[in-house]
């Protein structure tokens, strides 16, 4: 039925979905420090990386999902065409699974985030920026709860292998939606599933734990082996201690407590394996290395302090830039360290227990490494500029700009997607810089640079 494929469409959406309701946290205007390191912690490397291939795409670790059975023929009829339609850029974004229930259910995989495409080529670890998701889910959300309980209401198994899923999908639907296209609500689907959860057990409650805001920030979706020189995750460094357990925000949807949570972290321990076995891509079109070698002399200058060094031995420094040194928009670090979840994760499971993880918010972001920066556009934490050149150029950055979702429609020059100013209205896959979170200022360290080294520098970036 069309029903079906609008519903778990509209489910899709939900991974990387702002509702208009502007309920903004105060803005630190000045902070006390200009950049912090992040020291490294102790993390289990003891996985084996096909195993975590595996376990990433076999779907178990979410716990729960939408039974199989309503979106069986539609699926087999054409995976991979199916893929597309859902708006991910591989078949390795959904899951077809068994729950502890013995029933087949259909859940989205990590790699309903982390499967980017370039020049029509899926890129495993890299984010997938093609999507619109601005759609409000919560009416889809409610329209599944109803037909699953509807159809199934005899079928208890049916009904415990979807309920989980069903109820955080329900609950988190008004807050996850997007004011722009391309960019991942995650922070907001852990917000939202978490006030509904014991922080001792994580089992459901129906009572919530802590206020979120009503504005509903996303970012840019930062390449999974980035992850491998990092102390620290996510943009603004708030992710600390053990990465496994960090890592399984997908299964915050659909697992039904602590016990099912330990499980998937013991599978983690294996896709952190895999996750630091894979390498960023190289850049597949010619490189002007005479160019190159200029732009390297002006990156030891002007940007490997923050971002590292890349001959043999590589090295990253960790760094977090307060939001006044950096200048870009300060509102995601803002709202981070104004968010309940801090307090509640602190004192839940995943930081009573061990391996420990916790969060420590900070009122800046941490320069990332660039390994595959080519690949990665668009740029700065709320993927707000599409090129590369127009992040070392800061007044050439489009105030509104649209581009298409074809993966090949990709800027060889300039290092990013290729758009149209679009200087009225909203359309599809337009994105809008003057929506709060969603500015483009900042990152002017390559202003003062002739435009012979910025076009060097950028040919040096094609390297790393």
């Amino acid at each position: 039925m069309k029903s079906h494929y609008l519903l778990f469409a509209s489910f899709f959406a939900l991974f990387f979905a702002c509702q208009k309701k502007y309920d903004l946290p105060s803005i630190a205007k000045n902070t006390d420090w200009k950049s912090k390191t992040i020291s490294p912690y102790p993390q289990n490397l003891t996985g084996n990386p096909d195993s975590g291939f595996y376990f990433l795409t076999n779907g178990a670790y979410l716990g729960s999902g939408i039974p199989y059975d309503l979106m069986k023929k539609r699926v087999e009829r054409n995976r991979e065409k199916f893929a597309h339609k859902s708006g991910l850029a591989s078949e390795y974004g959904f899951a077809i699974f068994e729950t502890i229930q013995g029933v087949e259910v259909m859940n989205g995989t990590c790699f309903s985030c982390h499967a980017g495409k370039v020049n029509g080529n899926v890129i495993l670890g890299l984010g997938n920026s093609l999507n619109d998701n601005q759609t409000n889910l919560t009416f889809p959300a409610k329209l599944m709860n109803w037909r699953v309980r509807k159809k199934y209401k005899n079928d208890s198994m049916t009904i415990a292998a979807f309920e989980d899923f069903g109820n955080y999908f329900k609950l988190m639907a008004p807050y996850i939606h997007t004011e722009n296209p391309g960019v991942n609500p995650a922070a907001r689907i852990a917000e939202a599933c978490m006030r509904y959860r014991n922080p001792v057990d994580l089992s459901y409650t129906s009572e919530s734990q802590y206020d979120v805001r009503e504005y509903n920030l996303a970012s840019d979706i930062p390449a999974l082996w980035h992850m491998q020189k990092k102390n620290a995750l996510y943009y603004t460094a708030v992710g600390r201690g053990d990465f496994t357990k960090l890592l399984f925000q997908a299964s915050v949807l659909g697992i039904k407590d602590s016990t099912a949570a330990r499980v998937a972290q013991k599978k983690f321990v294996h896709i952190a394996a895999w996750i630091n076995s894979i390498e960023p891509p190289k850049y597949p079109a010619k490189i002007d290395f005479k160019k190159a070698a200029l732009g390297k002399q002006i990156f030891q200058k002007k940007c490997q302090g923050c971002h590292g060094t890349y001959d043999k031995p590589e090295t990253y420094p960790n760094k977090v830039i307060s939001i006044t040194k950096i200048g870009t928009d300060p509102l995601y670090a803002s709202y981070g360290s104004d968010s309940r979840i801090v307090d509640w994760y602190n004192k839940s499971w995943f930081a009573q227990s061990n391996p420990r993880s916790w969060f420590e918010p900070e009122r800046g972001y941490i320069a990332p490494p660039l390994d595959g920066i080519w690949a990665t556009a668009p740029y700065l934490h709320n993927g707000s500029v599409p090129t590369i050149y127009q992040v070392l150029k800061s007044n050439s950055r489009p105030k509104k700009w649209k581009r298409s979702k074809d993966s090949k429609k990709y800027d060889w020059e300039k290092l990013g997607w290729k758009y149209k100013d679009k200087n009225r209205g909203k359309g599809v896959m337009t994105y809008d810089t003057t929506l709060p979170g969603y500015g483009n200022q900042g990152h002017t360290f390559a202003d003062s640079l002739s435009e012979n080294y910025r076009w060097a520098l950028v040919e040096y970036l094609k390297t790393l």
